[in-house]
């Protein structure tokens, strides 16, 4: 008897962006391609979608695509364990965040899938985050389950924050003004049936998060861990003193 098809079998890892604030660094590397504790941040990324039991992601390129394009050939012909990796290329024209998911949809199918930015970062708990991310994902009240991280322990962030949540892991946006409990923490699961009727070209996910918020299904699960921001040269240095210290504890 073989194992049942896991709920989400497709991840979307974000890594076309300019990282304009991360320079001078990103000058001659892309920001996916930055290391941080002596990885790639685009390998930390596939590491745990490979760690959640995803087997192929869809990576999308724009700025500097030869060279992640050759980091993932290298890392194909390496040893690491997954997961198996697609290009979708918007080299032509860089789609935010929405857009590029969107001109992707033929390469992730019909079912829910996972959506990671490149430049996701955390310390893990006991188990894996994105696995329980997907454990959580209920398709009969939800259109997309954030990640979302404490405001007030993130290493590096310094904004008010996005969400507040209910007791049941309904969000809402902070109110003008407001400080809000719990940042998104750059992962998810969305439906792709909140892809119909959207634009043509870039579009940021902001629109669909207002939709399913609109809609009473956008829903978050907090992380078992702790969120380092890393979008800044000084936050890399941060991060990895957080990591050695994380080390160190263990």
């Amino acid at each position: 008897m073989s194992d049942p098809e896991p709920a989400v079998s497709r991840a979307f890892v974000l890594a076309a962006g300019l990282g304009k604030r991360m320079r001078p660094v990103t000058a001659t590397v892309p920001k996916p391609l930055v290391e941080v504790a002596g990885k790639a941040l685009l390998d930390h990324a596939l590491d745990r979608v490979a760690e959640a039991g995803i087997g192929t992601a869809v990576v999308n390129v724009h700025y500097l695509a030869d060279l992640i394009e050759g980091h993932l050939a290298r890392r194909a012909e390496g040893p690491s364990e997954g997961p198996s990796t697609i290009i979708s290329d918007e080299r032509a024209a860089l789609l935010e965040t929405g857009g590029g998911i969107r001109k992707a949809l033929p390469l992730l199918g019909d079912a829910p899938f996972a959506v990671l930015n490149s430049d996701s970062f955390w310390l893990e708990g006991p188990a894996s985050n994105l696995r329980r991310l997907i454990e959580t994902w209920d398709a009969q009240r939800m259109d997309v389950l954030l990640l979302v991280a404490p405001t007030t322990t993130s290493l590096g962030y310094e904004g008010a924050g996005d969400f507040v949540m209910d007791a049941d892991g309904r969000l809402e946006r902070r109110g003008e003004r407001a400080v809000a409990p719990f940042i998104y923490a750059g992962v998810a699961i969305l439906s792709p049936s909140l892809f119909a009727d959207t634009p043509e070209g870039a579009f940021s996910l902001n629109l669909l998060f207002d939709r399913a918020i609109a809609a009473g299904r956008l829903f978050g699960m907090r992380l078992d861990g702790q969120w380092l921001h890393v979008g800044t040269p000084e936050a890399i240095r941060a991060a990895e003193e957080r990591v050695k210290a994380s080390a160190r504890v263990l």
